[in-house]
């Protein structure tokens, strides 16, 4: 391994780097400093966040500064306000031991004109979101013509974000004759296009491979209802005493709402998103960077290129969308050689999405299973035992203090002072989570394939059509079937939307014009109960429990009778669909082989 002093970088920058306890170039700095100090080509370098990026750039572009022409020589772009903010900051500490160096960082939501007055002082590097510039050199207020390196950070972020357009009229403003540097998590075409449009002959270099997830970087998913995520979401807080991470969320009132929440049930936590005010922003992440907060709830756009060491926990509150935001969300932990988990809370419909991701970071998910509420309170307890174990005693302070303390307590056992010692930290924990439900879903993979059962004798002597429940289940009857465009899915939410609490669902059987379902026994009643009366595309609901003696006989019996059954079931039941309370329960979007659509 070689070292930064072989790598060509120069003394005082070696000084203050060494103070910043930097050791030994991490592989993308071996690549990148020796080529932006001794080579005139353009680079692309393909790197996770957190592999050393800012000092791979950010020695060479200041060893490489002119000190006696006072114009700005290096120009690096960043997508976010914290990015810009962070990256000024880290070259300011390397170079600290240059006297005479100006920095400046250029971004919305900051005073123009204090930055106008910068400029008219004279700097040698500026780091700026594209926005905030392009309006500066619409005023006239800042020149790049004596710019001689360009470095864009987080390209493809910049891409997404919509700045495409400012970017080439940024770029149309810099010298021919500059040395480029493009970062980028991952490669998209227009990246490619800004490779071929502004970058002459541009080598490539891959630390790893091209999008995959950063290596010390654990995946693991949990699912559950979609009306669970929240509860599973604390329990794994819960479960980690110590977490420090990012939840992501989606969009900026999901992100306001789940931190409200958090807040509300004691959580050290945070949001961070786009409505806030920059003072807002700044003021959350020294909290966060601090570790005043355990947990910041942030929007994607948001936490772009924060630089916060050590998280343990990256926590993905849905997947994205977009596979390579799943990559950039995931690369914040596990940074500089650190291991990190990287958790997915989703739903049943959310595992195509989740196997997309395995596909293009290289990498399986684990399964997780939501912790209960014994592993909780067990792992807390231990928790609070390590912190009994390692505290620090200030015996001189403490000394006047204890006498009385030892009398008011002296008349304890040793055994009893620790049972005391922990039902006053956990009470209210063992408290919430007694009695707590299993929130996981089972996975379909642990699902018997159809036909297993019959194989193996579990309908033995009984017809295809009799259709009786599982063990430990009870079947439904409802009168909608294909032919009202019900299906699986619709079930699901429909259960999910009108039954209190949670309810385990087991074999689904659709007919084209009822369905018969399984859930756990003692919840039949309750889901019966729910359904009646509600409304799916204006065909009022009726359910009832199908007991064996209805369905079964009814399917090996011939006649009008098992006609009837065959035909759907809506003549047996059609007079119970008189009654019914008004509709609580309707889709935004009909399918097109509803009966109502097919009769037009």
């Amino acid at each position: 391994m070689k070292t930064f002093q072989e790598l060509g970088i120069c003394d005082e920058i070696l000084k203050a780097i060494t103070e910043l306890g930097y050791e030994n170039p991490m592989p993308v700095q071996e690549q990148v400093i020796p080529h932006l100090l001794n080579e005139e080509t353009d680079l692309v370098a393909l790197a996770q966040t957190g592999t050393g990026k800012t000092a791979a750039f950010g020695l060479p572009v200041i060893q490489r500064i002119d000190l006696g022409l006072c114009q700005p020589q290096a120009l690096i772009l960043s997508p976010t306000r914290e990015l810009c903010l962070q990256i000024a900051g880290d070259l300011t500490d390397y170079s600290q031991y240059i006297d005479g160096l100006r920095i400046l960082p250029v971004y919305g939501g900051s005073s123009i004109e204090s930055q106008i007055r910068s400029l008219k002082k004279g700097v040698h590097i500026i780091v700026a979101t594209p926005g905030r510039l392009l309006d500066l050199l619409e005023r006239k207020t800042v020149r790049l013509d004596h710019v001689s390196t360009v470095i864009m950070d987080e390209a493809d972020e910049m891409l997404n974000m919509g700045f495409l357009d400012s970017i080439n009229a940024i770029l149309a403003q810099v010298p021919q004759e500059r040395k480029m540097l493009l970062f980028s998590a991952t490669m998209p075409r227009e990246i490619e296009q800004i490779a071929r449009t502004y970058m002459h002959n541009p080598q490539e270099i891959v630390v790893g491979s091209r999008n995959e997830g950063a290596e010390n970087v654990r995946h693991v998913y949990y699912m559950v209802h979609a009306k669970d995520k929240y509860q599973a979401l604390k329990r794994i807080a819960d479960y980690y005493p110590n977490i420090y991470g990012i939840i992501f969320c989606r969009t900026r009132r999901e992100t306001q709402e789940i931190a409200d929440q958090l807040i509300a049930d004691g959580y050290n936590a945070d949001s961070l998103h786009g409505e806030l005010s920059q003072a807002q922003r700044d003021a959350v992440m020294q909290k966060f960077r601090l570790r005043n907060l355990q947990l910041l709830v942030a929007t994607d756009v948001a936490a772009r290129g924060l630089d916060v060491t050590d998280l343990t926990h990256v926590i993905n509150y849905g997947l994205p969308d977009d596979i390579e935001t799943y990559t950039h969300r995931s690369g914040r932990t596990g940074r500089a050689g650190k291991s990190g988990v990287s958790v997915a809370i989703i739903h049943s419909r959310e595992k195509g999405k989740m196997r997309a991701i395995e596909k293009i970071i290289g990498k399986k998910f684990e399964r997780g299973l939501v912790p209960t509420g014994e592993q909780i309170c067990e792992k807390q307890l231990f928790n609070l035992a390590d912190r009994i174990e390692k505290v620090k005693v200030n015996e001189e302070a403490i000394a006047k203090f204890l006498p009385n303390i030892s009398r008011k307590l002296g008349w304890l056992t040793e055994q009893d002072l620790i049972k005391r010692i922990v039902s006053l930290e956990f009470n209210r924990l063992i408290d919430y989570y007694r009695d707590t439900p299993d929130l996981d879903l089972p996975d379909e993979n642990t699902r018997k394939p159809k036909g297993e059962s019959a194989a193996k004798g579990d309908r033995k002597g009984r017809d295809k059509d009799s259709r009786t429940a599982e063990e430990g289940f009870e079947r439904i009857y409802i009168n909608l079937g294909k032919a009202h465009g019900f299906f699986p899915p619709n079930l699901i939410e429909m259960i999910n939307s009108l039954v209190p609490g949670r309810v385990n669902i087991g074999r689904i059987d659709l007919l084209p014009a009822y369905s018969l379902f399984d859930v756990e026994k003692g919840a039949a009643k309750k889901v019966v109960g729910a359904l009646k009366g509600c409304e799916f595309y204006g065909h009022r609901i009726y359910a009832e429990i199908a007991t064996d003696k209805d369905y079964a006989g009814k399917g090996r019996r011939k006649g009008k009778e098992g006609d009837s059954r065959r035909k759907g079931g809506d003549k047996h039941y059609g007079s119970a669909r008189k009654g019914g309370s008004d509709s609580r329960f309707k889709h935004e979007h009909r399918p097109s082989n509803s009966r109502k659509e097919r009769r037009k």
